[in-house]
């Protein structure tokens, strides 16, 4: 996808500003303390004995902090802070294994972090059997299985063990390759130790590698992130992540160690990003939309193509089916309907279990119309397309009548070529897969009443 300066230009100066990323609907910030323990034993008994399963464990230890991080992340190289951590991670799994009735299948479980691979062989295997022992783990070649790792914190030895516990998709963080990037985000890692690390993944049976890249970055250019694509193109991952990077400064302490005048504007931000899409689009890669490109093949763009994408707190996913199970410091759960994120530091973690009580600490449970609404922007996120009249056989309304203010105010969208807007539904251009968060944004029944700009990261 190429694009002209001008043309850029012209949709920064309309388009510019702050929006939610929509991995829920309503957004997180729209969570409060009024959701408690209570509710989340309501919500894990709701789960139907059939119902699969993704479980997310957050791992919230790193070495070194990367200066661009908003992850909830605690930067220690003591390993006793992170003894201490699983044995209460292992409690929290016991008393949510206890209110899931039946047998559901785990199809999907995700360690994220900070860094996983913060912990040892040990400390990783301890997790595992903790889940073995009270969940019933998918040993499926379908299964998605997958860790998020740090290069410079594993070696071969370290990758076959991962490989046997279980894990066949690996996570790398990689942002930019760019030496001078890297220092001014304070994260130095070589293209030689990733390439040989996603080497040896391979060898080890992992079925799928996915790398993590950022846009919008200190000192970045066009010039200079194309090199680090063409780096990342010889690696050839499965999937590429490719994230716009959200400088929110009084939110995220370390974000104060980038210099904001070393930051490309918003108009070169969109150049690179548009030229990343071509770039790898001409490599062999489907854009997904908004952040994510994936090879012809793999299920995700298989799923896209079929309809059945998702999208939640992991970003897209192929197991749209599955119910949504957050463990762990912060982690985010998403159960029919009720979603929830656990105490967000490790003292109120630590005391809530010591109480043996379910460590939320803010929720909500979304209305009739806010389940009808998320239908809209899963439908416009994930599949790019809407048609009124399935959508409205679906959620029992007339598509057309219930939004009919929303759809007055895609008008202009559909006049300067972000979507196409007929009787039939909507479809988004391959410009507007540009602006998802702005499309998306207009059927947001939140924004205009209670959204406080500063809670979120410029769409462009």
């Amino acid at each position: 996808m190429h694009m002209s300066a001008e043309s850029i230009a012209t949709l920064v100066e309309q388009y510019t500003g702050s929006g939610p990323r929509y991995t829920s609907y309503p957004t997180a910030n729209h969570f409060s303390d009024a959701y408690k323990a209570g509710h989340q034993v309501d919500a894990l008994n709701s789960i139907d004995k059939d119902q699969p399963l993704s479980i997310y464990i957050h791992v919230p230890f790193c070495k070194t902090i990367c200066y661009y991080c908003a992850c909830n992340k605690i930067v220690t190289a003591n390993p006793l802070k992170a003894t201490r951590y699983l044995q209460y991670l292992e409690k929290e799994i016991d008393l949510v294994s206890r209110l899931v009735y039946g047998d559901q299948l785990v199809e999907q479980l995700h360690l994220g972090g900070g860094t996983p691979t913060y912990m040892t062989d040990e400390q990783l295997t301890s997790i595992m059997s903790s889940l073995a022992n009270r969940f019933n783990l998918s040993t499926s070649d379908s299964r998605d299985f997958s860790v998020e790792i740090d290069p410079r914190t594993v070696d071969k030895k370290r990758i076959a063990h991962l490989a046997s516990l279980g894990f066949n998709r690996l996570s790398l963080g990689i942002q930019d390759f760019d030496p001078k990037v890297q220092a001014a985000i304070n994260r130095l890692q070589s293209t030689r130790e990733t390439n040989e690390i996603v080497t040896v993944a391979r060898e080890a049976g992992f079925t799928s590698i996915s790398v993590d890249l950022m846009y919008g970055l200190p000192l970045q250019s066009l010039d200079s992130f194309e090199k680090t694509l063409e780096e990342i193109c010889n690696i050839d991952p499965d999937r590429i992540s490719l994230f716009n990077y959200a400088h929110l400064p009084a939110r995220f302490k370390t974000q104060r160690q980038i210099k904001e005048e070393q930051l490309p504007s918003p108009s070169e931000k969109l150049g690179i990003l548009s030229h990343s899409i071509h770039y790898l689009v001409e490599a062999g890669y489907q854009y997904v939309g908004l952040d994510h490109f994936a090879k012809p093949k793999d299920n995700l763009i298989v799923s896209q193509q079929s309809g059945s994408m998702h999208r939640n707190f992991q970003g897209y996913t192929t197991h749209a089916q599955c119910t949504l199970i957050g463990l762990g410091v912060s982690a985010i759960s998403d159960i029919n309907g009720a979603y929830s994120q656990n105490e967000k530091t490790l003292d109120n973690y630590y005391r809530t279990l010591d109480n043996n009580q379910l460590p939320v600490a803010i929720g909500l449970r979304a209305s009739p119309d806010d389940s009808i609404t998320r239908g809209v922007l899963t439908s416009l996120m994930c599949n790019l397309r809407l048609n009124f009249q399935d959508f409205s056989k679906q959620y029992n309304i007339d598509f057309e009548e219930y939004y009919e203010e929303e759809l007055t105010t895609l008008d202009s969208f559909a006049s300067n070529g972000l979507l196409e807007l007929n009787k039939d539904g909507i479809r988004v251009t391959e410009t507007g897969r540009l602006l998802l968060r702005n499309i998306a944004s207009v059927f947001d029944a939140y924004l205009p009443k209670h959204a406080i700009q500063s809670h979120f990261s410029q769409t462009i």
